[in-house]
């Protein structure tokens, strides 16, 4: 079940009529409020979350929503603004998208979305994700998902945990936007390199400047801190 929330009655409607018209389950939300209320009373599977929401805003109920239990968070954004999507993507919302947007795209997103999380899903269920990745200070323990770096555990998105392990797993390799797009947000094209640069920059602020190197025009690479 998707659980939109969105207070602009008219963009609720047409982002709910697309999604069912995909066979998705929907439930719309008017605000922070019902929203809230809504995930606890039928966990969803998945949230489109409006960033401008009155009284409790996207950004809060974003934070209560995964202190509860980990959810993938759409967010949406009426300003194409870096300091809003890095906001968002701290407080645990995986993806974003600015207004207006397509609808087209939108459901692109859900699904890939929905994708990796079934995908980790199963690597949990077969034990492929057993082996936990020691890089220096830092272990990523891919069967738990949890991160720690020098002993310290670090609590990632689930996104910034996928974009971690894909960089970790090739240690020093220089990987593309278009590369990392692919592999970890299952992106068929290069639409939204800005959310890589995002997430790098969350997980640099979380894990230390050290840990990802820029290759300008190129890419990312992970750096073993400590070596």
């Amino acid at each position: 079940m998707v659980l939109v929330v969105e207070d602009e009655p008219t963009l609720a409607a047409a982002v709910a009529a697309r999604l069912r018209a995909e066979e998705f389950e929907v439930q719309v939300a008017p605000d922070g409020h019902a929203a809230l209320a809504a995930a606890q009373a039928a966990p969803p599977d998945l949230v489109v979350l409006d960033l401008m929401l009155p009284g409790i805003d996207g950004l809060e109920v974003c934070r209560r929503l995964q202190a509860t239990r980990p959810v993938p968070v759409l967010m949406l954004t009426a300003r194409d603004d870096e300091a809003d999507r890095v906001i968002g993507l701290g407080v645990g919302a995986d993806d974003y998208l600015t207004k207006p947007f397509g609808m087209r795209e939108l459901v692109a997103r859900v699904r890939a979305l929905l994708r990796r999380v079934d995908r980790a899903r199963e690597l949990a269920a077969t034990g492929a994700a057993a082996a936990a990745l020691e890089l220096g200070t830092l272990r990523v323990d891919r069967a738990a998902r949890r991160v720690s770096r020098d002993g310290a555990e670090v609590h990632l998105t689930p996104t910034e945990f996928d974009l971690l392990v894909c960089l970790g797993e090739r240690s020093g390799q220089v990987l593309t936007r278009e590369q990392l797009l692919a592999r970890v947000w299952d992106w068929p094209d290069a639409s939204g390199t800005r959310a890589v640069d995002s997430h790098v920059k969350t997980l640099r602020r979380k894990l230390g400047a050290d840990v990802i190197r820029t290759v300008h025009g190129v890419g990312y690479a992970l750096e073993v801190p400590g070596e």
